[in-house]
């Protein structure tokens, strides 16, 4: 089976062997012509199985935003979704059936993912005896496919997809692609939102949606924040997650696009979110005194809307999360680093992976720090941290010449910990690279823990991407710690510029290497 994107693939590649150009019209079996992006495949899928295009789009983009996920297990007792329709259970196995597919490939082939959730909607609609074009008309159809046993849950579902339709979507890729496209539907009414919260929440503004799935934490406090993916939509999350057949639960989901919170559980009581007990060397040695005991409870979960494998987070998501998580640890007196707070994948990574390898970890504790009011740079700035597992390593990444120690003993750092070297006449520094797609002037902040044997005289120096000194400052390392500290606005050029933390100071001190702030 090929899809209609498969299809324009193949004969744009043939065209380098035949001569051909690919301003010539691709056309597919039946004779439509074909464009790049998903909007054909949806097309294609319609046609064949009798579905509104628009609807396929919209069910598609609540589920994944059009993108094609491979899911992992969050929850116990409910399958993980895959493809752009994210399917599992009848979806999957009965649209496999009726669309004559391998659910395997239906999983994992664009399209099959598209024909078997095409043929998985027309036998749900023939059995409500649905066939009108009127979109709205598929209200019961859109519920059927939601496979969620909550019946709110269901209807938030259903008026999602209904805002979709009515308002219109757009995804255009990294290179200009455009995706898929829904025009707006101005003969569709917006549904009504779910209103203020229904009863007192411990973070403003949060919908409360009680989970009967959890306990008391039995005294202990909460001083641990840890980070998950749903692995699937948002109504699919919390709706399954106050099923008591769920058996499992969190304190919070966070929509896709950050517009709205539910909270499930008490920040006082103990949500079952994480399947293990703790263990203080996945969180860079911090609260060992905990080992043994259940994460559970003495943490806060957090679930957001999508897949761990999904290729990026949304802005709205993380900055929401963000403040979110700034809350909690200020209601907790929490430290607000990478150790305090941590993904469900590092404290359980034998079978979990969330919230994945596309986490943006420095720019959200960033956004975490700065919502709180304790350091945090805006929505543009890079971060280089000084781990690189927690750098997008596509604009920002460390590079250590000569010895260098890793510690967290310090507490205020940055991230996961930080570097240090003895000083001494010798050019061996830590060098924070970041990458700029266009030359400008930027200014440049450092961040590192302060204390006695610091360096009074830490000289950090910046070049451009051709080598050559733009600036430089010396700082007093001994104060001044666990913020962003300034150390000057500098022009660089386009491609990889470096801010260098050189060790030739007055011996008998040390340098500390934690990260460095470009906006």
């Amino acid at each position: 089976m090929m899809g209609n994107r498969a299809l324009f693939a193949a004969v744009a590649a043939s065209c380098l062997w035949s001569g051909c150009t690919t301003d010539e019209p691709i056309v597919d079996e039946d004779g439509h012509e074909q464009t790049p992006g998903l909007d054909d495949d949806f097309a294609h899928a319609a046609r064949t199985y009798g579905v509104p295009v628009d609807l396929l789009k919209a069910i598609a983009y609540v589920e994944t935003r059009w993108e094609m996920v491979d899911g992992s297990e969050e929850v116990e007792g409910r399958s993980a979704g895959a493809g752009v329709f994210a399917l599992y259970g009848d979806n999957l196995a009965i649209g496999a059936a009726e669309a004559n597919v391998d659910p395997e490939l239906a999983r994992t082939d664009l399209s099959a993912n598209l024909a078997a959730a095409a043929a998985r909607l027309a036998a749900l609609a023939a059995d409500r005896g649905v066939t009108a074009t009127d979109l709205v008309a598929w209200r019961d159809v859109i519920a059927d496919f939601a496979q969620n046993p909550d019946d709110e849950a269901r209807a938030a579902y259903v008026d999602e997809v209904i805002t979709v339709l009515a308002l219109g979507a757009t995804s255009i890729a990294e290179d200009g692609t455009v995706v898929a496209v829904i025009e707006p539907h101005g003969e569709i009414a917006v549904p009504p939102g779910p209103g203020i919260p229904r009863a007192g929440t411990d973070f403003a503004g949060a919908i409360w949606r009680p989970s009967p799935n959890y306990n008391s934490r039995g005294g202990s406090g909460v001083s641990l924040v840890v980070i998950h993916s749903c692995e699937g939509n948002y109504a699919a999350c919390w709706g399954w997650l106050r099923n008591s057949a769920a058996q499992a639960s969190a304190h919070y989901v966070v929509k896709e696009d950050g517009g709205e919170v539910t909270q499930l559980v008490s920040e006082a009581n103990r949500a079952w979110h994480v399947a293990a007990t703790y263990d203080c060397a996945r969180a860079g040695g911090s609260q060992c005194n905990k080992n043994g005991i259940s994460t559970n409870t003495f943490s806060v979960g957090i679930e957001h809307a999508g897949f761990a494998s999904q290729s990026s987070w949304s802005a709205g998501i993380i900055e929401k999360s963000a403040k979110l998580t700034c809350d909690i640890t200020r209601d907790h007196a929490i430290p607000r680093d990478r150790n305090h707070i941590v993904s469900h994948g590092q404290l359980q990574p034998w079978n979990r992976t969330d919230p994945g390898p596309n986490w943006p970890w420095s720019h959200y504790i960033d956004r975490v720090r700065a919502n709180c009011g304790d350091g945090g740079g805006g929505t543009g700035a890079i971060i280089v941290d000084s781990n690189n597992a927690n750098n997008n390593q596509a604009v920002a990444k460390i590079e250590l010449t000569g010895t260098w120690g890793s510690s967290s003993a310090t507490p205020g750092y940055y991230g996961t910990g930080y570097w240090y070297a003895n000083t001494a006449q010798t050019s061996a520094p830590a060098t924070f690279w970041f990458y700029l797609p266009a030359a400008g002037t930027k200014t440049v902040d450092a961040w590192w823990t302060a204390g006695s044997n610091r360096s009074s005289g830490a000289p950090f120096i910046a070049f451009n991407a051709a080598g050559n000194e733009v600036g430089r400052r010396t700082v007093n390392q001994q104060g001044s710690g666990s913020q962003w500290v300034t150390l000057g606005t500098w022009s660089f050029s386009a491609g990889w510029n470096k801010v260098v933390l050189s060790r030739w100071a007055a011996e008998g001190s040390v340098v500390i290497a934690d990260a460095v702030r470009i906006r």
